[in-house]
């Protein structure tokens, strides 16, 4: 199998990384993630990752608490989880830089463009933690701006569906999964599949989104491939 793709933005949801437990981080999950970044990293894919923070916190689901302290917890809890994959990469030998959009010098790198292209261009993989580094945006859009960045070719965006539903499958029995959609489209029937702001950056961009789910074992490197798995928005 020959990649479709040279470089993608893998954007991992925190929930997904949860896998069963709901929160928090499930050690199966990680070493998941990491066998099947592993396959397609030694297909010769320049792999950048951003991830979600949900299985933490969520800013926007606080009711009572300042929306923008809220936001900066969710950006921290982002960087728990890029710690996390960062130890399971390294783990089973995959060279593996954090970048944080927030300085946090002890811990990680700051974001750096060019940097992160050069590691890229070195073989490692780079994960963006903290979000864009500003509330009211959400990891969705960080993906999108940081593919948009680093000329990515593709969004890779792993999650619990398998693929974008016209409504939430598990709530609703008659919900119509989708193969192929635009980026009008998504944007149109509000599908959810990523906020407005992000589906936008990624229309603007021209940067295709390819949704899977992460848990079955294959699925990334079927995705970088190409194969018709999940939905393919363009």
């Amino acid at each position: 199998m020959e990649p479709k793709y040279k470089r993608v933005v893998l954007k991992i949801s925190g929930e997904a990384l949860a896998g069963d437990n709901k929160t928090g981080i499930s050690d199966e999950m990680l070493e998941t993630v990491a066998r099947q970044v592993k396959e397609i990293k030694d297909m010769g894919v320049q792999i950048a990752i951003v991830v979600g923070g949900g299985n933490f916190w969520r800013g926007r689901t606080s009711k009572s608490m300042d929306r923008a302290t809220a936001d900066y917890m969710g950006m921290l809890a982002t960087v728990i989880n890029s710690l996390a994959l960062q130890d399971a990469f390294e783990n089973i030998g995959m060279k593996t830089k954090v970048q944080t959009a927030i300085e946090m010098k002890e811990v990680a790198e700051p974001y750096i463009r060019r940097k992160a292209v050069s590691e890229l261009n070195h073989g490692d993989i780079v994960i963006f933690g903290a979000g864009t580094g500003n509330p009211f945006f959400s990891t969705d859009t960080t993906a999108a701006l940081r593919a948009a960045e680093i000329d990515a070719e593709v969004i890779l965006l792993a999650k619990k569906v398998d693929a974008v539903y016209s409504d939430d499958p598990e709530k609703n029995p008659d919900a119509v999964k989708y193969s192929e959609l635009t980026h009008h489209e998504v944007l149109e029937k509000e599908l959810g599949v990523m906020d407005s702001t992000a589906a936008s950056l990624c229309r603007d961009n021209s940067i295709a989104i390819h949704v899977f789910a992460l848990a079955e074992e294959g699925n990334m490197k079927r995705a970088v491939c190409g194969e018709k798995i999940g939905t393919i928005i363009k």
